[in-house]
């Protein structure tokens, strides 16, 4: 519920610490479209699902888009009112409670932590193709690559949310361009025909089309990012709902326009998608565009960095808010005095992005671990957004605006949900693809028992960030004022220290 204090507005500028009103719409668009990355789709994802759909590829994006509408419909019930740094985590917590909100924030970490990793090691594999493609056959050493990548994405990320955000909605746009010149080459080679077998499914079935769903909807999470960046938008309770919905539905158009394209190319060449690695690559070889390689590669090694990036600015901001409310390190919740970005939680974040792929290195490759940090993450996002389907209602009843309407988007959200989440288990995936489920499920036993040590320790913390979450929201000229309990414009109170530990 949107309420208005006589409190006045902070100074612009000052947000807990985080620079508010710095991100119109097109830059919080750029977090969302940059996270969700349809050009990792493109250029090796959409191959996989026609492996399971078929001809059938674009339906199962077409509907994998639908499906998720019904999440972002409940999502938008709290963007629409409330917004702050790493506002999932809050979210959750205005709806299931304190411990909710915690778990959903530990699992929002894990989640931006292996998508970010994946970025890396995507950024590794095009950076070496590029190479190639315009005649250097040397392979850079994969640690070399990891280390350029990530130290960019610390240095643009601690320097300044707006310049990050930019960098990532130019570096997509440069990605998608490339790609969609090629799509628009194989059109041309045709005449612009229609591709009928596509359209009425020639040789689909449904049993393979449920098995491409899965894969589509892992392919499109990371719309909610947006949201973290709520405490520093302007205008947020308009800006950060438009670009959730936005990003979803332009990207869910992109993979399936991609999709019948890609389709399309390779039935006339007689070639499977489904055996194609890197599919675009293979593409420009039939259609005698060699010459586009080089840029496809180099669009997506540009947007696997921009991937990395917007990983660590949502991971970050869930750091930086869980930090402010003690769960974390009181340095966590820190803002940089100059920059106004949550330097601390940055640095901490991507030192871990970078040592876990390396370490992986030891046994494994970058498309490797890429599958497997994309299969990883994917796990977190469902917890994630099954618990924003439940909290959705149950935040509205406790506002007295609960509608009939709500409750049919949170079961329809709820059980569209259930399709991946079965299709993750049944039929039971390979060795070590099978284990991967109860890793996340022990990593959410470490989350729960770590909260249980600081509550303890810490006596009413879960009643403190209970009470800081449920405070009305301050607008301000431009957008949101205040996003806590704790007006962060009393004197008494400094963005730069922990809430908690200044009121004890």
């Amino acid at each position: 519920m949107k309420t208005r204090q006589d409190t006045p507005s902070p100074p612009k500028g000052h947000h807990g610490g985080l620079r508010s009103n710095a991100l119109g719409f097109p830059p919080l668009v750029a977090q969302s479209i940059a996270l969700i990355s349809p050009t990792m789709t493109a250029v090796l994802i959409i191959a996989l699902a026609f492996s399971d759909a078929g001809r059938a590829t674009w339906l199962a994006y077409a509907f994998g888009t639908v499906m998720l509408l019904f999440v972002v419909l409940g999502l938008n019930q709290f963007a629409s009112r409330s917004a702050s740094a790493g506002s999932m985590y809050a979210y959750t917590g205005k709806g299931l409670g304190p411990k909710a909100g915690v778990m959903s924030g530990w699992t929002l970490i894990w989640c931006y932590m292996f998508i970010g990793i994946a970025g890396l090691s995507g950024f590794c594999v095009f950076a070496n193709q590029f190479l190639g493609a315009i005649g250097i056959h040397t392979t850079l050493p994969t640690i070399l690559l990891f280390a350029i990548s990530a130290s960019l994405c610390w240095f643009v990320a601690y320097k300044d949310i707006r310049i990050s955000s930019l960098l990532m909605l130019a570096l997509e746009a440069i990605s998608v361009t490339f790609i969609l010149g090629l799509a628009f080459i194989v059109l041309f080679k045709h005449g612009f025909t229609i591709d009928t077998q596509q359209l009425t499914l020639k040789g689909s079935s449904i049993h393979g089309l449920s098995f491409a769903v899965v894969i589509t909807i892992f392919s499109l999470v990371g719309f909610e990012s947006a949201t973290t960046l709520g405490g520093e938008a302007k205008n947020p309770l308009k800006n950060v709902p438009k670009a959730v919905i936005w990003s979803l539905l332009l990207t869910g158009a992109f993979m399936v326009f991609m999709s019948y394209i890609e389709v399309f190319a390779t039935r006339h060449s007689g070639a499977s998608l489904g055996s194609m690695s890197i599919p675009l690559s293979t593409i420009s070889d039939i259609y005698k565009v060699s010459w586009f390689k080089a840029p496809i590669a180099l669009g997506a090694m540009v947007s696997f960095f921009s991937l990395s990036l917007s990983c660590l600015n949502a991971g970050s901001r869930i750091v930086y808010r869980m930090g402010r409310h003690d769960v974390f390190p009181h340095a966590s919740g820190r803002a940089h005095p100059k920059h106004q970005t949550p330097y601390v939680a940055i640095t901490a974040f991507i030192a871990v992005m970078f040592i876990i792929p390396t370490v992986l290195q030891l046994w494994t490759n970058p498309l490797t671990t890429f599958d497997d940090a994309g299969t990883l993450a994917a796990f977190g996002f469902l917890t994630a957004y099954f618990l924003i389907a439940i909290a959705a209602p149950m935040y509205l009843k406790k506002l007295g605006e609960l509608k009939t309407r709500n409750i049919v988007i949170a079961v329809i959200g709820f059980v569209c949900l259930l399709v991946p989440t079965i299709g993750s288990f049944y039929p039971a995936p390979p060795w070590p693809v099978w284990s991967y489920p109860y890793i996340f499920l022990g990593y959410m036993a470490v989350g729960g028992i770590w909260l249980f040590i600081r509550s303890r320790r810490q006596v009413g913390l879960l009643a403190e960030i209970e009470a800081d979450l449920e405070a009305p929201t301050v607008e301000g000229e431009g957008g949101l004022a205040a996003p806590n309990v704790i007006d962060l414009t009393t004197p008494a109170l400094s963005p730069d220290k922990p809430v908690l530990a200044q009121l004890s």
